[in-house]
């Protein structure tokens, strides 16, 4: 027979830990924000999670929900949109890592990228001048620039660059 106890469980609080911020930063509270790098001008929306060892550029806009896990570095002027998801775990070994961060892989996102709702990104590099449509899974490094979509995110179309 099971007993109905009452427990009591470990609360833990969420918010602001050894952030380095730059000018002008604006942050939207509930966060949770801890041992970050948030450049200049940039936003931070409501319920987002960026950890230890993340860097946000300057002038970025990083929308509510979003996850940006430790060993992620996000250029300058880029969009992150709602729900976004970062993973730094590429289950080397065809598993989890467990806690062993050695097994961690870095995540870089040049300027001038915009990342699409819900849209998850695995451990790749993204060139700049990239847009990420919504929903999408960028499993390999980009290149080029330009729209890329889908699962596994593909291009969809270039884009010209001008200076």
């Amino acid at each position: 027979m099971t007993e109905n106890l009452v427990r009591t469980p470990e609360l833990r609080s969420i918010g602001i830990v050894d952030v380095k911020f730059g000018e002008n930063v604006i942050v939207v509270e509930p966060v949770n924000l801890y041992g970050c790098v948030i450049g200049d001008g940039t936003f931070v929306g409501p319920f987002v999670e960026i950890q230890r060892g993340a860097v946000i550029g300057k002038r970025c806009r990083i929308q509510s929900h979003t996850f940006i896990c430790d060993r992620v570095t996000i250029g300058d002027d880029c969009f992150i949109s709602h729900g976004a998801m970062f993973i730094n775990d590429a289950f080397v070994g065809g598993r989890p890592a467990g806690g062993n961060h050695d097994l961690w892989r870095p995540t870089k996102i040049g300027n001038h990228v915009s990342i699409g709702t819900n849209a998850t990104v695995l451990p790749v590099t993204i060139c700049d001048h990239v847009a990420i449509g919504a929903g999408a899974v960028v499993t390999k490094d980009i290149t080029a620039p330009g729209i890329y979509a889908g699962n596994p995110a593909r291009l969809l179309r270039c884009v010209a660059v001008s200076n």
